[in-house]
């Protein structure tokens, strides 16, 4: 089957409020990014010359409006976006710590992102993705999480490669055991994993780096290639008998790190699109991450996401 489409994601579409200062009054003042993780990973992807597909939901609202509107100026194919006309499109505050980092409360109770059902799915959209992108997000609760299930099975059944970002956000889960469980079985779908430090911990009780990779592949040995985000350290790759390490790239400035993560993502499906999963060596990964590390340091210079995300002549000249 002919592919047509680099990369399919699926998941939350949302405004992230990000602090950007004070009122005259003191009050502090928040700016309406787009955001939502799989869209993040799309709009990185497009700067990267890819191909990208949306799969997702927003009300029938202003905000809305403006999500879509930014999923079409980034160049994204929004067939597989559909709109809720009784559910508000889903909101996020982020509160950046003094490190950079950040704090989130959602307003999603419910939110649009949930209402997604798998009735509503394009099925030519994702038999024509070289790639599937998910996350956990969409996992926890119903009907998007059966249409999640429904899309996977329908891009792999087409030949697609599966990428997962666990992106664990636990005050939108009733019960952490159950995001364990829904993210195992994400684990256990998937080809290529990006999984930050603190999901490491999570899903295997591992602080050790190469600890915890060697539980996951041990315990999901559909794992091809595993990518482990450590903040401000670095990241590391697994792939076969290989481990890798890249230092982080910092040279100052960094405003709040919303997106850093899925900058790297797509840096990274980026790398597999051009290569291939097939006979990869130390040289192939210490280049994706250092392309991807400089990616995302990129995008914490910046405040938002979806609309922040680098240029790649930008990353190839810090490298």
């Amino acid at each position: 089957m002919e592919k047509s489409i680099d990369v399919a994601a699926l998941g939350e579409l949302l405004i992230d409020f990000t602090q950007n200062g004070v009122s005259a009054q003191g009050n502090p003042l928040f700016e309406a990014n787009p955001g939502g993780a799989p869209a993040n990973v799309l709009a990185m992807l497009r700067k990267l010359g890819k191909s990208a597909a949306f799969v997702g939901k927003v009300g029938s609202d202003s905000f809305g409006d403006l999500l879509a509107g930014t999923l079409a100026a980034a160049g994204i194919d929004t067939r597989g976006l559909r709109r809720d006309g009784a559910v508000r499109t889903t909101l996020a505050v982020v509160h950046t710590l003094p490190d950079g980092d950040r704090d989130f409360t959602f307003y999603r109770r419910p939110g649009a992102d949930l209402m997604l059902r798998a009735d509503e799915l394009d099925g030519a959209l994702l038999d024509a993705c070289r790639i599937f992108h998910f996350g956990s997000l969409s996992l926890t609760d119903e009907p998007c999480r059966g249409a999640t299930y429904a899309a996977i099975a329908r891009a792999r059944a087409a030949g697609a490669l599966l990428s997962f970002d666990p992106n664990l956000r636990e005050p939108l889960w009733d019960d952490l055991a159950a995001a364990r469980e829904q993210i195992a079985r994400g684990l256990a779908l998937c080809d290529i994993l990006k999984i930050a430090d603190n999901e490491l911990l999570f899903m295997t009780g591992e602080r050790d780096f190469d600890a915890g990779a060697a539980a996951l592949r041990a315990a999901w040995p559909n794992l091809r290639l595993v990518n482990v985000t450590a903040g401000a350290e670095g990241s590391y790759s697994y792939y076969g008998s290989l481990r890798v390490f890249e230092p982080a790239r910092d040279l100052g400035g960094v405003i709040e790190t919303t997106g850093a993560g899925d900058t790297f993502c797509a840096s990274v499906l980026a790398f597999v699109l051009d290569r291939g999963l097939d006979g990869l060596g130390e040289g192939d990964l210490r280049a994706m991450l250092r392309f991807a590390n400089t990616a995302a340091y990129l995008v914490t210079t910046k405040r938002g996401a979806l609309r922040s995300m680098p240029e790649r002549a930008e990353v190839e000249a810090l490298l």
